[in-house]
């Protein structure tokens, strides 16, 4: 799958439950969110989803700035139909390395979508300054995150 998202120009694949093929659980090695109707949305910790640091992260900073959070499970068609109705202003993936990495677009079933103009959105931005602030020292870290060593 992820050879197949490479030719076609796509440097992550994003990857559907095992079993039904319609769920949506992450994009490459990443957790992913998506916003739509200004709710933060991320498949629940079940299955196969990997419980990632960087993920709870920016859990936790969504609802520290009134972000309402939602881990549900979310169908591909979920996704695409609110991406064709503009009910999906941004997505998302999370990652140690990669921090926050905006998904501008994607393919499926023979269709391109684009995710909030093919840009890094306002809560996305927000959320890689305000982690990589925490990390180098630049922000306080109000959640006891860093560890000096």
């Amino acid at each position: 799958m992820g050879e197949e998202a490479h030719k076609k120009g796509y440097s992550q694949a994003l990857w559907l439950d095992g079993k039904t093929g319609k769920y949506i659980e992450e994009v490459g090695s990443m957790n992913i969110f998506f916003v739509m109707g200004g709710i933060l949305y991320t498949p629940p910790l079940e299955g196969s989803i990997l419980p990632g640091i960087t993920r709870d992260s920016v859990i936790t900073l969504a609802r520290d700035f009134g972000v309402p959070v939602r881990e549900e499970r979310l169908t591909i068609d979920d996704v695409t139909d609110a991406i064709r109705n503009g009910e999906m202003s941004e997505a998302f993936g999370t990652g140690t390395a990669a921090v926050v990495s905006p998904v501008g677009e994607l393919y499926y079933d023979g269709e391109t979508f684009e995710i909030g103009g093919g840009k890094m959105g306002e809560l996305s931005k927000k959320m890689y300054a305000t982690l990589t602030g925490i990390q180098y020292g630049e922000l306080a870290d109000t959640h006891g995150w860093v560890e000096k060593l």
